[in-house]
């Protein structure tokens, strides 16, 4: 198996890890890696108390290189910020409060799964 393909499952079983891990919080799923040229946003997910939240997702199989959220740069955080406000006005939804969300998953050494969950990062 290709290691960019391994990546890509790994990245895939991050998400919907944090998908069911937002679904147990009570939120509901509005998208998953909605695109545009731009770039993506792995989850939009509406939270019990109305926000929207904007979260992405980073999976790693090793924290042997630092952890997950380390990755996440000011840079992406500002695209996500404009990506954001891109899915609210493509959805009529501006003027709704939303907030931008981080996920760091890691694969443990018997397969288990773990998340450091992070709200409001801008």
């Amino acid at each position: 198996m290709a290691l960019n393909k391994k990546a890509a499952e790994l990245g895939s079983r991050g998400e919907s890890f944090t998908v069911r891990y937002l679904e147990i919080r009570g939120f509901t799923i509005l998208d998953r890696n909605w695109r545009i040229k731009e770039g993506e946003i792995d989850i939009v997910a509406l939270s019990p108390e109305n926000e929207i939240a904007f979260v992405e997702v980073k999976t790693r199989s090793t924290s042997d290189y630092g952890d997950p959220l380390e990755s996440i740069s000011s840079e992406k955080l500002h695209r996500l910020q404009r990506l954001a406000l891109a899915w609210l006005a493509t959805h009529q939804r501006l003027g709704n409060l939303y907030r931008i969300d981080v996920a760091g998953v890691l694969l443990g050494r018997s397969g288990e799964l773990s998340i450091d969950y992070r709200s409001r990062i801008l």
